[in-house]
C-alpha cells in the first residue's frame, strides 16, 4: 500500500513539472536537443538523444499525471491481489518505455521504447493466467512485432544516411528512401494504434487488469503509433496520403459500428478508443498534425476517466462486464455514475466539454478539406456512431434497463474516488486550456450556416440511433436473434480477428501436421534420421555373424573358392 502511495505521489510530481516545463517551452518557442554518443562504427554513429520540445513535455506530463491516478486507484482496486508489487513494477515499467518513446527523436532508441511498451503490454495482458488471457497476450504482441519489424528496417534505411536522428535528415533525404521510411513508419504506426487490418487485437487486450487498460488506451501503448508519426509529419505532406485517410476513416467507421452490437462494457470502451484513433490519424494524414495531437491529449483524459469508472462498475456487479446485468446503477453508485456521464458526453463532444474544442475543431478542418463525399460522410458518419454507442451504454447501465443481475454488493472507494475527481476536472478543463496553449491565435473558419450546424445535426442524429438501438426486441427481423448474421457480422468487426487468428494459424496448423506425418514419420524418418543408424546396425550385426562363425565361413569360402576354379 505504501508502494503504491509513495510512486503516486512521484508520478504527479514529475507530471505537473514536466506540464509546467511544457508550457513555458511552448510560450519561449524553447527546446533542448541533447546527444549521447555510445559508440562510432566507420561514418554511422550510435548515439542516445533526448530532445525536449513543448509537444514531448506536454505529454510526458500528461502520461506521468494518467499514470498517477492510475496507481492511484490500483491501490485499492489490486488490494486483494497477491502479486500487486509484481503489477505496480510491471506498471513502471511501461511508464518508462512511453517515456524513452516520447523523448526520442533516433531510431535506435525509439525502438526501445517502442518494444519495451510491446513486451510489457504482453505481461500486463497475461496477468491473470488463464487461457484467455494467454491467447489474448499472444494476439497483441505478434500484431505489435510486425510494426517493431518495420521499424528494424526502416533503421536499416537509415543507415545509408550516416545516422539514425530522423530530424536532422528530413530535407536531405531523396524521394526513394524518403518513400520507404515513411511507409515503414506507418505500417509500425497502424500495427501499435490497431488500424485495419491490426485492430483485432486492441479488444482482445481487454484482458489485462482494468487499471492498466486505463492506462494502455487512454495515453500510452495505443497512442505511441499517433505520436511517432506526428513526428514524421515533415515527411507525410511531400506524399499522397489518400489511400491512408480512407484506412483510418474506415477504421473509425467499423469500430463504432461495432460497439454498437457489444455487449462487454470494457469492450465498448475499447472500440471507442479504436474509433478515436481513427479520428487522431485521419486528421494527421489531412495535413493537421496539432489538432490530431490536441485531439490525442484531450482524449487521453476523457479516455482514462471512463475507464477507471467501468473498473469500478464492474466491482460492483460481482466482476460480471455484461451491460445487460447492470441498470438503475445511478440509484446505487451516483458519485461513479457522474464521472462516466461526463467522460461519456466529452467523448461525445457536448458543447464545453474537453473533447468538444479537439473533435469540433477536427470535424471543421475537414469540411474546410477537399475531399470527395465518401470521406466526407464516413467521417460525419463515425461521429454520430460515437453518441449512439455513448447513448447505448448510458441507457443499459444506468437508465431503463432491467438489469439481469439480482445480488450485487455496491461500494465506492474513497482512494478510487479521489483519482475519479481528478480525471473528471482534466476532462472538463483540459480542451478549453489546452486550445488556449497550443493556439493562441483562434482559428477563424467560416462556414455556411448548414455546415456549421452539421456536427450537431449528426450527433442528435447519433443518440435517436443509439436509443433506438437500446431497445431492440429478441424476436426483430434484422437486429435480433432469429437473424443475427448482421449483428454477429457487425460486433465482430467486420470478422477480422477471424482473419487475425484462424485464418492465419488454421491453415498452417494442417500443413505442419502434414509435414510431420510425412516428413517425421515416413520417408523423412526411413531416410534421413534412421538411415546411417540402420546402416550400422546391420553392419555391425554383418561384423558379429562374421566374428561367431569364423571356421564355417572359412570352409564354405575354400570349397565355393574349389569349385569355381574347377569350372575354369
Amino acid at each position: 500500500m505504501n508502494l503504491y502511495i509513495l510512486w503516486f505521489v512521484l508520478l504527479l510530481l514529475l507530471g505537473i513539472v514536466f506540464i509546467l516545463l511544457g508550457v513555458f517551452f511552448l510560450m519561449s518557442n524553447y527546446s533542448i536537443f541533447m546527444d549521447w554518443e555510445l559508440l562510432t562504427l566507420n561514418s554511422s554513429v550510435l548515439s542516445m538523444s533526448m530532445y525536449f520540445d513543448w509537444m514531448s513535455l506536454l505529454f510526458m506530463g500528461s502520461v506521468l499525471c494518467i499514470s498517477s491516478m492510475v496507481i492511484l486507484y490500483s491501490s485499492s482496486y489490486m488490494q486483494s491481489d497477491m502479486f500487486k508489487v509484481r503489477f505496480i513494477y510491471i506498471v513502471l515499467l511501461f511508464v518508462l518505455s512511453m517515456m524513452f518513446l516520447i523523448i526520442s527523436p533516433n531510431l535506435i532508441s525509439i525502438l526501445l521504447g517502442w518494444d519495451g511498451l510491446g513486451l510489457v503490454s504482453y505481461c500486463l495482458v497475461i496477468y491473470y493466467q488463464n487461457y484467455k488471457s494467454y491467447n489474448a497476450g499472444m494476439l497483441t504482441v505478434l500484431s505489435n512485432r510486425i510494426g517493431d519489424v518495420s521499424i528494424l528496417i526502416s533503421i536499416s534505411w537509415l543507415f545509408n544516411m550516416g545516422g539514425w536522428n530522423f530530424i536532422y535528415y528530413f530535407d536531405f533525404l531523396d524521394y526513394k528512401t524518403s518513400l520507404w521510411i515513411l511507409n515503414l513508419i506507418i505500417l509500425s504506426a497502424f500495427t501499435k494504434s490497431a488500424q485495419i487490418p491490426f485492430s483485432s487485437w486492441l479488444p482482445a487486450a481487454m484482458a489485462a487488469p482494468t487499471p492498466v487498460s486505463a492506462l494502455v488506451h487512454s495515453s500510452t501503448l495505443v497512442t505511441a503509433g499517433v505520436y511517432l508519426l506526428i513526428r514524421f509529419s515533415g515527411l507525410l505532406y511531400n506524399y499522397n496520403m489518400f489511400y491512408f485517410l480512407l484506412i483510418s476513416c474506415l477504421t473509425m467507421f467499423m469500430s463504432g459500428l461495432a460497439a454498437n452490437f457489444e455487449y462487454d462494457l470494457k469492450k465498448i470502451i475499447a472500440l471507442s478508443t479504436l474509433s478515436q484513433l481513427g479520428l487522431m490519424m485521419s486528421i494527421l494524414f489531412m495535413g493537421n498534425n496539432a489538432c490530431s495531437y490536441f485531439h490525442m491529449l484531450t482524449h487521453a483524459f476523457f479516455k482514462a476517466l471512463m475507464f477507471l469508472c467501468a473498473g469500478l462498475i464492474i466491482h460492483c456487479m460481482n466482476d460480471s462486464q455484461d451491460i445487460r446485468h447492470m441498470g438503475y446503477l445511478i440509484n446505487c453508485i451516483p458519485y461513479t455514475c457522474s464521472c462516466f456521464f461526463i467522460s461519456n458526453l466529452s467523448l461525445c463532444g457536448l458543447p464545453f466539454l474537453s473533447g468538444f474544442y479537439s473533435k469540433d475543431m477536427s470535424l471543421e478542418y475537414m469540411s474546410f478539406s477537399y475531399y470527395n463525399m465518401f470521406i466526407y460522410l464516413l467521417f460525419y458518419l463515425s461521429v454520430g456512431l460515437t453518441v449512439s454507442y455513448s447513448l447505448r451504454l448510458i441507457y443499459y447501465c444506468f437508465t431503463g434497463s432491467n438489469s439481469l443481475m439480482t445480488i450485487s454488493t455496491y461500494h465506492e472507494d474513497n482512494l478510487m474516488m479521489y483519482s475519479l475527481i481528478f480525471m473528471t476536472i482534466l476532462s472538463i478543463i483540459s480542451g478549453s486550456l489546452l486550445i488556449w496553449l497550443i493556439f493562441p491565435f483562434p482559428y477563424f473558419m467560416c462556414f455556411p450556416f448548414i455546415l456549421k450546424v452539421l456536427p450537431l445535426i449528426f450527433i442528435l442524429l447519433g443518440s435517436w440511433l443509439g436509443y433506438n438501438l437500446s431497445i431492440f426486441m429478441i424476436n426483430d427481423k434484422i437486429f435480433g436473434i432469429y437473424f443475427n448474421y448482421v449483428t454477429e457480422f457487425l460486433s465482430f468487426m467486420w470478422f477480422m480477428p477471424y482473419f487475425s487468428t484462424y485464418m492465419i494459424y488454421d491453415k498452417s496448423l494442417y500443413y505442419s501436421k502434414m509435414s510431420f506425418s510425412f516428413m517425421d514419420s515416413n520417408w523423412g524418418e526411413y531416410l534421413i534420421s534412421t538411415s546411417i543408424s540402420k546402416l550400422v546396425i546391420y553392419s555391425s550385426s554383418f561384423y558379429t555373424l562374421y566374428q561367431l562363425n569364423n571356421v564355417k565361413i572359412y570352409l564354405l569360402t575354400f570349397i565355393f573358392l574349389v569349385i569355381f576354379l574347377l569350372m575354369i
